[in-house]
């Protein structure tokens, strides 16, 4: 099925070459993130907690959170700029 869809939509997949170790530094980093603002200082008491506050933190990281790699602007604020750069 997702080979049926990325035909369709004309997108190739991303293949990575063996033992590259910049295929998955954002993801990573991004992973590094979550763990030390988010896992690591929160205890929950149950998946539904977890859930409610996995939304919440996302919800901040990309509304709220600055990032210095963005020009110190939030994710939404560096798409509104980019989105306006290309019209």
């Amino acid at each position: 099925m997702i080979d049926g869809l990325l035909k369709m939509f004309e997108i190739g997949r991303s293949v990575s070459i063996k033992g590259c170790r910049y295929d998955n530094a954002v993801a990573e980093a991004t992973y590094k993130i979550m763990k030390t603002e988010f896992v690591n200082q929160m205890s929950f008491q149950s998946l539904r907690h977890w859930e409610l506050e996995l939304y919440d933190y996302v919800n901040w990281f990309n509304q709220h959170r600055i990032h210095g790699t963005l020009g110190y602007m939030t994710p939404i604020q560096y798409r509104h700029v980019a989105l306006k750069k290309v019209v």
